[in-house]
């Protein structure tokens, strides 16, 4: 059991608060097979980051904005699956709104719908791949999330399930949290994460009173 401090917690979305892995998957394997990709190894890559990133790594020559246009609206039409993920709901709602955010690497409008269907708490504000010039594992999003909430990075816990969000949250300055819900303890552990457990069901709110650092305690 480890008892961890800090003012503030950066949530990356999809793979820690929600499960959209079957929708990505699907979304992505047609993206893939369209263009003569191998479904798997896109979406490998595609976890985790913005869509435009892995659209210019396959297609350097076309026009990505309008492939990621039609990506886009692939994922939001597909959310018939979407689920908030296990002790999500209960871990946000134990935390004062002032003192936690998201930092995703989907669009806003995806983000938006995403967690409208899973059932979750919106944050007062959060960072979207609409927000960032460069995305994970560039820190910006994670710099940007830490600004909107008054803190400084070293003084957040970033909470990742991807290599690339991790690196992205120690490349901030954050303590990093890993979930195991996507990708191993070892990848997670090898991209800088300071400890590792299987998911929110893994941390409790142990103390948030106004005023003072957060409490948290991983099992």
């Amino acid at each position: 059991m480890t008892e961890i401090s800090s003012k503030a917690l950066l949530f990356d979305l999809d793979g820690v608060l929600i499960d959209s892995t079957p929708a990505v998957a699907r979304v992505w394997t047609q993206w893939a097979r369209e263009h003569g990709f191998d479904p798997d190894e896109v979406v490998a890559m595609a976890h985790g980051r913005p869509s435009i990133s892995t659209i210019r790594e396959y297609l350097p020559g076309a026009d990505a904005n309008a492939e990621n246009a039609k990506v886009e609206r692939a994922e939001i039409e597909d959310v018939s699956d979407v689920v908030a993920l296990p002790g999500a709901r209960e871990l946000l709602q134990s935390l004062p709104p002032a003192r936690w955010t998201i930092v995703t690497s989907g669009t806003r409008q995806l983000a938006e719908v995403r967690l409208h269907v899973a059932g979750l708490p919106f944050p007062e504000r959060f960072v979207t791949a609409s927000d960032v010039s460069k995305g994970k594992p560039d820190p910006e999003p994670y710099l940007k999330g830490a600004a909107l909430l008054g803190c400084t990075p070293a003084h957040c816990v970033v909470i990742e399930d991807a290599p690339s969000g991790v690196r992205a949250g120690v490349a901030a300055g954050s303590r990093v949290i890993g979930f195991t819900t996507t990708f191993s303890q070892k990848d997670l552990l090898q991209a800088g994460a300071a400890w590792v457990v299987k998911d929110c069901r893994s941390m409790t709110v142990v103390e948030a009173e106004t005023g003072k650092d957060l409490q948290l305690r991983l099992e």
